[in-house]
């Protein structure tokens, strides 16, 4: 019989930081002993799931990840409903094959081959605009594998995912007006207008969750300022030139030819766990004591 250690920890309890970090901890079941460096690598599909920072020194380094701020673990649910909706959209079923079925689009749920489709487009754009007016589940993933002639859908437990803005015809579904809703005080009366919630953001279609596989199907952009960027520029051809300034965060003007953008990123600090996001300005290098000296000696 093999035991394995590590099944049942003392959670940690030294701040309220540590406590949720230690709850938010992944393990890789590989042996610390091996100088494998493959898995201990940071991988592109990580960006916004698994912290970069935030794992141990030493033999666990790499192994021992933890989760970034946002990221979600699916609970799973069951893949019957959507079985059937996609029997009522014109799902083929497999025991009526013919030859000139060999040139649809092959239809898997959970990894089950459930048939093939003709328009696999129109049956994309279908369950995506039924996930967000949240008549199937939100942590339901559509991939649509266009090489390889597949549709996969995915309804089950276990699958990290994030959440991102959804972005219609190069604009955010999220509206000034929803943000001046989240920010309201709860109503006390009855004519009070309600306070919006996260679940409502997610129900109606402004957030959208994602797990890495549908994730590689779509554009995400960092922030709101490269959708209206790259916007600008379809509309008239050129980009505003901001005033250059030497303190300024130097943004990367890459995407203005990009005028496909279906999702945009929450915030670019979301990439981080809950440790590395308490640390001031993750995103400078660390500067020597003199010339901070000097930097205050020229502010004062």
């Amino acid at each position: 019989m093999s035991a394995k250690a590590g099944v049942s920890q003392v959670l940690n309890r030294y701040t309220f930081a540590s406590t949720l970090s230690h709850l938010r901890r992944c393990n890789t079941p590989i042996g610390r002993d091996g100088k494998i460096a493959k898995p201990r690598q940071l991988h592109n599909t990580h960006w916004g799931m698994v912290c970069p920072a935030e794992t141990p020194e030493g033999q666990a380094c790499g192994l021992v990840k933890n989760l970034a701020l946002m990221a979600y673990i699916s609970v799973g649910g069951p893949s019957a409903p959507i079985v059937e909706f996609l029997e009522e959209w014109g799902l083929e079923n497999l025991e009526e094959y013919s030859s000139d079925m060999a040139k649809a689009t092959k239809v898997f749920v959970n990894g089950v081959w459930q048939g093939v489709h003709r328009d696999p487009a129109e049956l994309v754009q279908t369950i995506k605009a039924l996930r967000r007016n949240g008549n199937i589940k939100e942590e339901v993933s559509i991939v649509r594998d266009v090489r390889e002639r597949e549709l996969r859908l995915f309804t089950d437990a276990g699958r990290v995912c994030r959440p991102l803005f959804v972005v219609q015809d190069q604009r955010l579904a999220l509206k000034r007006e929803h943000v001046e809703a989240l920010q309201r005080e709860d109503p006390v009366e009855e004519d009070d207008p309600p306070k919006l919630k996260w679940s409502d953001l997610v129900e109606t279609g402004i957030i959208e969750y994602l797990d890495a596989e549908e994730e590689e199907t779509v554009m995400i952009c960092m922030t709101p300022e490269d959708l209206e960027m790259s916007r600008q520029f379809a509309e008239t051809g050129t980009v505003a030139q901001e005033s250059v300034s030497t303190t300024a965060t130097v943004k990367a003007s890459g995407g203005v030819n990009t005028h496909t953008w279906t999702h945009c990123e929450i915030h670019p600090s979301m990439i981080l766990g809950i440790c590395a996001s308490i640390i001031p300005f993750p995103d400078h290098n660390q500067v020597s004591g003199d010339r901070v000296i000097r930097f205050f000696q020229k502010r004062s």
